[in-house]
């Protein structure tokens, strides 16, 4: 790979300052009817993607995309092929995050905590609590059990991506790791004999996440952002209400301050934003949820029994289940294979080892902060009928907290922007790891693309190109296609990996560096 020389750091940042501003006064300039434009001109491409990504079939009166049959099937053979490594897998997953086995010898950029960090930023969002109030509103506490049952399954695919996604990542000339799903489809598939298959798959897949990072990565959580400053500062009353060209531009530049530095700099904020949010929104959660105990009992059973219940609301049982199955994919990435980008930076000689941490994300997104928000909203404002109210998750969410906990909206309304911040943080890596992966690696190459994404974070905030964004969710979600199928070409090589891990693990010839340590110490 070739080496590129580095800019220091102060002139990288002065240049992406005065390109993301100058590009995004130009677009605020222009801003005022630009959406409608280009929501007309992209609305046929948009249907034409959409419309084939999540195509639905009909099986017993209700609707199934099979993008989810797709994510889901997956999850559930790498669940059963890997022997249940989800359940297997947890204990030594703790012991990899706490460093018992970090060589610091080992080649990477990142620590096992850091790069789980990374991930679950990227999935831990404003979509992912907004939506599960959507899906609980229209499809009623049933759907929770299912979510949690998706997301149980889904670890096993995010085990699968992380393991190959280490195993085949390349090691760039100074040092820095370059890694994801395009080098295991190109590499992988390569030697398998189907390199002819693997190299097209890689470079449709980071095209796609290029274009999907800039739409459900950077605008629409840019724009979520805003629309809870605003809610913050005093809603309909705020001096920010007309300003969202100062509101992106501000985040666009705090972005840029951040991802100049790469997966490290990132990392290292993600690291300490991630389990700071988490640990606060758990804690709500829990505090509400306590304050409604006499409410959980109930709670629970409705989850349990409306969960298998044939006239449930949302389309009886099969209609909820896909309701949860298809939250719970969206919300984990666990098939997207975005998540493996970040991990693959990981310090380690093992690529197992990386599938044991990159298991905890759909747990930590799915099966606890999903459920927990669900659990917040059917002890607290939920009723048979909610979904015909008329009000947008987000808005439901905060309904949910306010009704205990009258001072919780602003914390939780800043707690969803330091979520969308984190989310972008996340995303701007995996979009530079496909642009790079297509154009080379070079200093110019990643500079432009930054420029490029934090713009279009402050365009975000000034215009509504809900065309766009579909167009960019739906591209987000076709690359689980070569994805998966490259991670079900790869299975038996990953299992022949995890097969070596375990038995040198066994044997001890993998030793447990803390517990050696600590035996040390006390024979000393």
């Amino acid at each position: 790979m070739k080496h590129y020389r580095q800019v220091a750091p102060a002139v990288a940042i002065g240049r992406l300052f005065i390109g993301v501003l100058l590009l995004s006064l130009s677009l605020s300039v222009s801003a005022t009817g630009i959406d409608a434009s280009i929501n007309e001109a992209m609305a046929p491409i948009t249907d034409a993607v959409a419309g084939f990504i999540f195509y639905e079939v009909r099986i017993f009166g209700s609707q199934l995309p099979l993008i989810i049959l797709w994510l889901i099937s997956a999850a559930v053979f790498f669940t059963f092929y890997f022997s249940f490594i989800n359940l297997r897998g947890f204990k030594h997953a703790f012991q990899l995050l706490r460093g018992d086995y970090s060589k610091p010898s080992d080649r990477g950029e990142v620590s096992h905590f850091q790069a789980l960090a990374t991930a679950v930023s990227g999935t831990v969002g404003i979509g992912n609590i907004s939506s599960v109030a959507i899906v609980i509103s229209i499809g009623g506490p049933g759907a929770t059990f299912w979510l949690m049952v998706a997301g149980f399954f889904g670890m096993s695919t995010k085990f699968a991506e992380c393991v190959a996604g280490v195993k085949y990542r390349r090691i760039n000339a100074d040092g820095s790791v370059s890694g994801g799903p395009m080098y295991y489809l190109e590499e992988g598939l390569k030697e398998r004999n189907l390199g002819w298959l693997g190299k097209p798959m890689a470079y449709f897949y980071a095209c796609s996440i290029v274009i999907g990072c800039l739409g459900i990565g950077n605008m629409f959580q840019s724009n979520q952002a805003f629309q809870q400053f605003v809610v913050v500062t005093g809603g309909a009353d705020s001096f920010f209400q007309d300003k969202g060209w100062l509101f992106g531009i501000a985040l666009a530049v705090t972005v840029g301050v951040v991802i100049i530095g790469g997966i490290k700099s990132i990392a290292s904020v993600v690291s300490k934003l991630v389990p700071f949010m988490a640990l606060i929104y758990v804690a709500g959660s829990l505090l509400v949820i306590a304050l409604n105990a006499e409410k959980l009992p109930w709670a629970i059973t409705a989850i349990v029994t409306e969960a298998f219940n044939p006239s449930a609301m949302g389309g009886g049982m099969l209609g909820i289940m896909i309701m949860g199955f298809q939250r719970a994919a969206f919300s984990n990435e666990a098939g997207i294979g975005s998540a493996a980008i970040a991990h693959s930076a990981v310090r380690t000689s093992e690529p197992v080892t990386e599938g044991f941490v990159g298991l905890m994300e759909p747990f930590i997104d799915t099966v606890v902060i999903c459920t927990l928000t669900a659990l917040v909203i059917i002890t607290t404002v939920y009723e048979p009928g909610l979904g015909d109210s008329g009000m947008q998750g987000i808005e439901l969410a905060s309904r949910a907290f306010g009704s205990t906990l009258s001072w919780s909206t602003i914390p939780l309304s800043f707690i969803a922007v330091l979520f969308a911040f984190s989310t972008m943080l996340s995303w701007s890596y995996y979009g530079l790891k496909g642009w790079t992966y297509v154009l080379g690696e070079s200093q110019t190459a990643e500079v432009i693309f930054k420029v490029i994404f934090c713009s279009f974070g402050a365009l975000g905030c000034m215009i509504q190109l809900d065309a766009v964004l579909s167009f960019s969710d739906a591209l987000v979600f076709v690359i689980a296609l070569p994805n998966i199928l490259g991670l079900y070409i790869l299975a038996p090589v990953i299992k022949r990996e995890l097969k070596s891990y375990q038995a040198r693990l066994k044997s001890g010839e993998i030793q447990n560096l803390r517990k050696q340590k600590r035996l040390d110490t006390e024979i000393g």
